[in-house]
């Protein structure tokens, strides 16, 4: 009796295979595991964002003929089409000696009796690592089914394409040609491919932790807790950048070190990152307050928190956009006009099915006066949002970058460690220090509690078909969270002074 499941890999598990082998053994064996926690908003934008690409990519080839499903009927779909020469197919399905590929868009050469695999990115570029494997996995597997393939191609996006008018699907995209590329690691991607699916066919659960725990905390599997139950929820994955520091985490784990607390004391550490230890250790806030001070002594009143939302779409939309480049639909903002006055608020939501650049700015124009601070949390982001909008529309350009001239970044503070505390764990985001510094505001009891939940909430109410009441309620929900984080900083900045005394 052998101890072996008849299983078929397919293109998909064999890229998450190679990210963590032991996570594609329980989304196989034990998906109640794997699939216990829901995709996240931004995971599911992801599919989304790729789906829609891939449709509009099709367009390049305006014969193609679509193979759907990915069962034996679908194979005998296909092969059926390979006989009869089909010039183009998108989603070709092959299945052989325990393999599946299904390509994305497949073309046939007639000069040449051969084929052309074409791999749809929805990425402004080709990553050598991930799309180079996965074009390799396809190759061997239409070899194996008697294809010639003399090419392979990554099709994604053109990050120089600008929109003008309707949308020119040549220009949209690029042809990166990856044959060289595919061909020198295709013997070893097939040897892979064949200890892949041996190890995955095993009935017994691999021993052992699995491969991310020499991982930083953001590089985690979906599996990662049930697999690692000797890591805690904090751990050494979570200071700091470690995940970009390998010999210092692999250190640690070989060790068998996992809690915080037993990190050794001669480690060598960035200051952020010794910060970050010594103030779970000790529990101790480090204040430094005549950095906070110099810092607050340059701000200007009145000031001005300021907070964008935006939709980062891979299909331009709109004239002047980029593959990616992000759609400013909403802004919150404070205004402190004196250091003993109450804030002011002022919104915009753009909800019509249009590009809200200009009447962002128009709005923005209204209520930002020529004099004063504006603050934000994390500079870069706002500021690029500020250049682009300039960009498109050159008569804001001055008001755009006298905005930009005046805004603060209210995370450095913590980012030069002015101010570190526990539970801020290592890091700088609002989220995390909030609810030290003002614990009575929280994003919990919102319906919308993080961005990439708010962009695809916004994208719904411009693009779908929805009733009155569910409308309007997922436009209360936008302004619920984007006002807070614009109070959130405020009320951040107001509890530093009196921390300084200021």
């Amino acid at each position: 009796m052998t101890d072996k499941k008849k299983i078929t890999l397919s293109k998909t598990n064999y890229i998450l295979y190679r990210d963590c082998p032991k996570n594609s053994w329980l989304k196989i064996h034990k998906p109640d595991i794997y699939f216990k926690s829901e995709l996240s908003e931004f995971e599911k934008s992801i599919i989304e964002t790729g789906n829609e690409v891939e449709l509009v990519a099709r367009q390049i080839f305006p014969t193609g003929i679509l193979v759907e499903g990915r069962d034996e009927e679908s194979q005998k779909i296909t092969a059926d089409y390979i006989l009869q020469k089909q010039p183009t197919l998108f989603q070709a399905v092959f299945g052989i000696e325990g393999f599946l590929a299904a390509t994305d868009i497949l073309k046939y050469h007639q000069d040449t009796d051969s084929y052309s695999i074409y791999e749809v990115k929805a990425s402004n570029s080709v990553d050598d690592k991930i799309h180079i494997h996965d074009l390799a996995f396809q190759v061997n597997v239409l070899r194996k089914a008697g294809l010639k393939v003399d090419r392979a191609l990554v099709i994604h996006l053109n990050p120089e394409y600008v929109r003008d008018g309707e949308l020119e699907i040549t220009k949209l995209f690029q042809e990166s040609n990856v044959t060289d590329q595919v061909e020198a690691i295709a013997h070893e991607v097939l040897d892979e491919m064949n200890f892949a699916l041996e190890y995955l066919s095993t009935n017994s659960e691999p021993v052992g932790p699995c491969s991310c725990l020499r991982k930083g905390r953001s590089k985690h599997c979906t599996t990662f807790h049930y697999s690692n139950p000797q890591v805690p929820d904090y751990s050494v994955h979570d200071i700091a950048r470690i995940g970009l520091s390998k010999v210092k985490l692999t250190e640690l784990v070989d060790s068998n070190i996992f809690h915080i607390k037993d990190v050794p004391r001669e480690m060598e550490l960035s200051e952020t990152q010794r910060n970050q230890i010594d103030s779970h250790i000790f529990n101790r806030v480090i204040i430094d307050q005549d950095r906070i001070r110099e810092e607050f002594d340059d701000l200007v009143f009145p000031l001005y928190f300021l907070d964008y939302e935006t939709f980062p779409a891979a299909i331009p939309r709109f004239d002047g956009f980029s593959p990616y480049q992000q759609i400013p639909f909403q802004y919150s903002l404070h205004v402190v006009d004196k250091p003993e006055c109450e804030p002011k608020h002022f919104e915009f939501l753009y909800t019509e099915n249009g590009d809200p650049s200009l009447p962002f700015v128009e709005s923005m124009q209204k209520h930002i006066g020529k004099v004063g601070s504006v603050i934000v949390w994390h500079k870069s982001f706002e500021c690029s949002r500020n250049r682009e909008l300039a960009e498109r529309i050159p008569e804001t350009k001055h008001f755009m970058n006298d905005i930009n001239n005046r805004t603060y970044d209210l995370e450095d503070i913590f980012k030069k460690q002015y101010h570190v505390h526990k539970d801020y764990k290592g890091s700088s985001s609002i989220k995390k220090v909030l609810p030290v510094l003002a614990p009575d505001l929280s994003y919990k009891n919102l319906e919308i509690q993080e961005g990439g939940s708010a962009t695809q909430a916004w994208n719904k109410i411009v693009t779908a078909e929805l009733e009155p009441f569910e409308r309007e309620t997922i436009i209360e929900n936008l302004k619920n969270y984007c006002k807070l984080d614009t109070y959130a900083m405020y009320a951040i900045w107001k509890e530093l002074c009196n921390v300084i005394g200021y």
